[in-house]
């Protein structure tokens, strides 16, 4: 098959508004990193990197137009996110779920919609899928009750879209409900090794009521057909769990290019210690890790890119990706996911001992990657299975979400 790296209907305007959010991302490179380490040991990511990514119009790249939003597609999502993660995961991570959940609210009925960003278009939505809560009938709506966790942005959301469980006639069916943050309460349970600074909490909810029109039913969502109304917009026709998975590898592919930079500006002053070598950058051993590494986020990217490429290009053609393309896309999320990550374990090993200094961002970028890509929706291995299964003709044995 043909291996593409962006859509071919994409235009002009549509890469030079990319290149141009890249660039916004740029230049907040030095603040982030700035506050790299405070958001890791505060657990938060700082209020200001929010509001400089904010004000650069890089938490609206998936917000609908009609509110003001950039409606962009997911090549620009993960590059967006990759450029953040330059500088600190933490941000990265936090505003590709920022960003991702303002796609999800995108595919509610317009009334939903509206009550989310009629009024206020800057407000910003957090989540959790995972099924942790139930819903049940009532007057007016439906009532939900629950605990949802990791709630990744949540500290800087003003709404939340959670999964629960609605009992229906035929049984339990998975949905998702948007909810008000003020109608939650916020549990501090992120105590982690990495991604700290993303305060991906517990978020709990005592009985509160949902209109009907804040719901969205996960079955229907898994075969791309979606209550918005505006089904003529590209962007929102896009695959559910392709989409879900791809853009936390926007994350990974910022974090291992990041150690690449590092090692390799370091290299030439570092000595190679108990060896006649001057400098790290003359050993055979370096030079050798480091192409190792180099090709592993090259590959990171190829696979990210294509699959991109391939969500995007569908949504625009307004045709829902079948099976075994699905499944494909998910192995390709994971392939990124593993190279960017094992890229980051050769460089430490190439950078030395001092990799785990706590003044060095070497471990941070190691301790945010090792966790980020640890997500239950990149998991490679599930995500080999399900390939595997499917290049031999086995399809919806592993999990739903493909």
């Amino acid at each position: 098959m043909p291996i593409t790296l962006d859509r071919p209907g994409a235009s002009t305007a549509d890469r030079e508004l990319r290149a141009e959010l890249v660039d916004r991302a740029a230049k907040l490179l030095p603040l982030l990193a700035g506050n790299a380490d405070r958001t890791d040991r505060d657990r938060l990511v700082v209020k200001e990197n929010i509001d400089a990514i904010a004000g650069a119009g890089l938490l609206s790249i998936l917000q609908p137009a009609r509110y003001g939003g950039l409606q962009t597609d997911f090549r620009t999502c993960l590059e967006v996110s990759r450029e953040i993660a330059r500088a600190c995961g933490s941000t990265a991570w936090s505003t590709t779920l920022l960003n991702v959940c303002a796609w999800y609210a995108g595919l509610f009925p317009g009334q939903a919609q509206d009550d989310i960003w009629a009024r206020e278009p800057g407000t910003r939505i957090a989540g959790v899928l995972a099924p942790t809560g139930t819903a049940r009938e009532a007057d007016g709506g439906i009532v939900v009750s629950g605990r949802w966790s990791p709630a990744s942005g949540s500290a800087h959301a003003q709404w939340a879209i959670l999964g629960v469980l609605r009992g229906t006639g035929d049984g339990l069916e998975p949905g998702l409900v948007l909810v008000p943050m003020a109608e939650l309460a916020v549990e501090d349970t992120w105590f982690v090794a990495g991604m700290r600074g993303t305060a991906s909490n517990t978020l709990a909810a005592d009985e509160v009521l949902v209109p009907g029109h804040r719901y969205l039913a996960m079955p229907d969502a898994l075969e791309g057909r979606y209550p918005t109304p505006h089904t003529d917009v590209a962007l929102y026709r896009s695959a559910f769990v392709p989409v879900s998975a791809l853009v936390l590898a926007g994350p990974q592919l910022g974090l291992a290019q990041a150690a690449l930079d590092l090692v390799v500006e370091k290299a030439p002053h570092r000595k190679m210690t108990y060896t006649f070598y001057d400098s790290q950058s003359a050993a055979p051993t370096t030079q050798l890790a480091l192409a190792q590494a180099a090709s592993l986020i090259d590959s990171a990217h190829l696979h990210a890119y294509r699959a991109a490429a391939e969500i995007d290009e569908a949504a625009a053609r307004g045709t829902y990706p079948g099976y075994d393309a699905r499944a494909r896309l998910r192995m390709d999320t994971g392939v990124a996911a593993v190279n960017a990550r094992e890229a980051i374990r050769i460089l430490m090993s190439a950078h030395g001992a001092g990799s785990f200094a706590e003044a060095n961002p070497l471990q941070r970028i190691w301790r945010d990657s090792e966790t980020g890509s640890r997500h239950a929706i990149v998991s490679p291995e599930v995500s080999a299975e399900v390939y595997g299964k499917s290049l031999l003709g086995i399809r919806g044995t592993v999990t739903d979400l493909v």
